[in-house]
């Protein structure tokens, strides 16, 4: 019902910038949460950022300050702008779309889209 696909990582120097964004696609009315997670080699997946339909944003303490996310409703995509990267921030960075009005009576949760790699050389 709700596909997710990701763009925009890569390789970047330590210091550098990266723009992430996520569009999503498929048979749904409104998306009301969105966030980027990450997940490092033999690590777990952690929440980098979510953002709600009201504009309302939340943070893990690791990236405050340094990450953005934004959402365009208009083209049911989020972006998670990335200053200041870190090698620590190497990762592959996943989008997800917690809770999905698929109808007007009918509501979705977690779609996950495959995942984009983010890497930070020091």
């Amino acid at each position: 019902q709700v596909q997710l696909v990701e763009s925009g990582g890569g390789l970047v120097q330590a210091g550098g910038s990266l723009r992430l964004s996520c569009a999503a696609s498929g048979s749904f009315l409104s998306i009301n949460v969105m966030g980027w997670y990450r997940q490092a080699p033999g690590k777990q997946r952690e929440l980098v950022a979510l953002i709600t339909s009201g504009g309302s944003t939340n943070y893990a303490d690791s990236v405050k300050g340094r990450f953005t996310i934004s959402r365009d409703p208009a083209k049911n995509t989020v972006y998670l702008q990335m200053n200041s990267l870190k090698p620590e921030d190497t990762a592959v960075y996943y989008c997800k779309a917690e809770r999905v009005r698929t109808s007007v009576a009918q509501w979705g949760y977690d779609y996950w889209g495959q995942g984009t790699q983010v890497t930070v050389s020091s």
